[in-house]
């Protein structure tokens, strides 16, 4: 470790870097299309008023602006990939902007083609869809016609896409403030080794198994944010009107009808899952009362939900060996499936670790001309490092399988299914080393103590994130002020619904809902928890049926955004409108609990 902090990105081995070149082959590339593009942007003039003249106008309007939008995605996953991969980077920041601004400029110029689309005559319109020619874009087409109510004049339309760039303002501000500004310090462990104190590593000394220093750890973690509180309220508070002023200007009642309309996902989705979990937290609550038995606590706190309940296994995994057995735990899911992601993960998809200014946490990226790209901060001491490579690595297969099957009007997955293929992977791997350890009992239950985690945090943490979002804006919609006080209030009110008596909440606590970057995207985190329910079902079925239930997922994988999201998961034989799949998670998660439970008491209870 490096006592004087991250790495800088100077520092980092180019074989452990992304390889960018399936996007651009330099920068001087990236300079000739975006000024190419520049130079078509009046092109957009000759299909004004034209479009309900004649198929031939219409469909070469469509081909141009597919065009457009397709060449503008490099130029944009290049200048995001470039500025992710070091915040602090001048240039790498003003080609993102310049990105963001040809972005600006092209959704205003094409504006006024949706509603122009809608304007076409209801006769006109189904004659140009029986044309065989149009096929790749008829899902899109018929999106676009069920979104009429909502679609306001080509002058309203033209000013909301102006808009657009300044608007992003509070996730820009939040973004740069969080990866860049903030500095977390140093501390010293019990090692008595001073290290830095980042994102990256927050949750890796919080599996220390020194009490006082996971502590301190939380403590000045969250101090960082407690002295800078009211900026970032102030920037979700600004996010979540931007919200509701889209919603009202499209004509939806609130920010959440607007967020699911575009899927086609009912408000039943969203209220059951909050619903049938906090029906029943009594899974939760026994495995918060097993951990502090079992850690000998008696009182549990937050910082001591993440250390390992069996703390003398020391994980230690390298990159190339995380790489190996995430295959070896994939092999159910096929030889092609299997032989793709390998060469992927060690020959350019992946950014693998921390360097000074680099985004935070973790993604799956890219656009559908070029590979799929994941940034990591890879930690080899960590085994939620190995569970993260795989998790995004099912994003990036999901992308690869969609964007091979699919034309470019519908290779785009929706939000609402894009954690299936994440989180399956992640349990499939939790099967797999269940498997590998089964006559060892000390590393099976720390595997399983590390399911169950996952689970907590990616199903239960996730609904009340939603149940918390679902407030704000709900506040916003009824014209409350939205403030540090309402917003940390609500929090705590929710932390003591989740963890009951089970766990004591600690004041900082109250600022994680500060913290999280997804409440910057409305209405996504809900969907966390809905995938995971929907992983762990196709799980069960590959389990059960084998090669079946493979297939089904495959062609699952390879629908891409060519149906609703609803209608594609049942493809894979999970029907999410249904609470059934929430009901099972639950009760899959009660069973891993009584597991970890009878393996202590029988052969690990000292």
């Amino acid at each position: 470790m490096n006592n004087t902090g991250p790495r800088t990105r100077q520092d980092i081995t180019k074989k452990d870097c992304w390889d960018l070149t399936s996007l651009f082959s330099s920068k001087k590339d990236w300079e000739t299309l975006y000024k190419k593009l520049e130079s078509r942007i009046p092109d957009y003039e000759q299909f004004k008023d034209q479009l309900h003249k004649s198929y031939e106008c219409f469909k070469r309007c469509l081909d141009f602006d597919h065009g457009i939008i397709r060449d503008l995605e490099k130029i944009y996953t290049y200048a995001h990939l470039k500025n992710d991969e070091d915040k602090t980077n001048a240039p790498a920041n003003e080609l993102f902007q310049r990105a963001m601004n040809l972005h600006t400029r092209i959704c205003d110029s094409a504006s006024f083609i949706i509603p122009q689309i809608q304007a076409i005559p209801k006769k006109t319109m189904a004659a140009f869809l029986t044309q065989d020619s149009i096929s790749d874009y008829r899902f899109y087409l018929e999106q676009i016609i069920r979104n009429n109510p909502h679609t306001r004049s080509v002058e309203v339309e033209q000013i909301l896409a102006m808009a657009g760039e300044s608007l992003t303002a509070p996730q820009q501000i939040f973004g740069q403030l969080n990866n860049a500004d903030l500095d977390f310090g140093s501390l010293t462990d019990p090692q008595k080794q001073t290290q830095p104190l980042t994102h990256g590593n927050f949750i890796l000394f919080l599996n220390h198994k020194d009490r006082n220093f996971r502590k301190k750890v939380f403590t000045q973690y969250y101090g960082v944010y407690e002295s800078h509180k009211h900026t970032i309220a102030a920037a979700l508070a600004g996010s979540v009107k931007k919200d509701l002023f889209y919603a009202k200007v499209k004509q939806f009642p609130d920010s959440r009808q607007a967020a699911l309309f575009k899927n086609n996902i009912g408000s039943c989705v969203y209220d059951n899952l909050i619903l049938n979990v906090k029906k029943d937290l009594s899974p939760l609550y026994s495995y918060l009362d097993f951990r502090k038995k079992s850690l000998g606590l008696d009182k549990l706190h937050i910082y001591d939900t993440y250390v390992p309940i069996i703390n003398d296994i020391k994980f230690h995994m390298s990159y190339e060996e995380a790489v190996s057995t995430c295959i070896k735990a994939l092999a159910p899911l096929g030889e092609e499936y299997c032989k793709v992601l390998e060469k992927g993960l060690t020959q350019g998809w992946v950014d693998r670790y921390e360097n000074k200014g680099k985004c935070s946490g973790a993604y799956s990226s890219g656009c559908y001309d070029s590979s799929p790209y994941i940034l990591l901060n890879y930690e080899e001491k960590s085994i939620d490092s190995l569970f993260t490579l795989i998790h995004e690595a099912g994003h990036s297969m999901h992308s690869y399988y969609s964007r091979k099957h699919q034309p470019y009007a519908s290779h785009d997955y929706t939000i609402f299914v894009a954690e299936v293929a994440s989180t399956l992977n992640e349990n499939l791997l939790g099967q797999y080393l269940l498997k590998k350890y089964e006559d060892d009992p000390r590393m099976k239950a720390y595997i399983l103590n590390r399911e169950i985690e996952n689970i907590r945090a990616t199903f239960f943490r996730q609904t009340m994130f939603a149940e918390f979002e679902n407030h704000i804006h709900g506040l916003a919609t009824r014209n409350k002020a939205l403030t540090l006080e309402t917003m940390t209030k609500k929090y705590r009110q929710l932390l003591e619904d989740y963890f009951g008596d089970h766990m004591v909440i600690d004041e900082p606590l109250c600022l994680e809902c500060l913290r999280i970057p997804h409440f910057y995207s409305a209405f996504y985190v809900y969907q966390y928890a809905t995938g995971i329910s929907a992983a762990l079902a196709i799980s069960k079925k590959i389990q059960t049926l084998g090669q079946t239930a493979v297939d089904e997922y495959l062609s699952f994988l390879k629908l891409g955004g060519s149906m609703f999201p609803i209608d594609e998961l049942k493809t894979a034989g999970v029907d999410m409108s249904s609470p059934a799949p929430i009901l099972e998670t639950i009760s899959y998660f009660g069973t891993l609990v009584n597991n970890l439970e009878n393996l202590w008491n029988t052969n690990l209870k000292p």
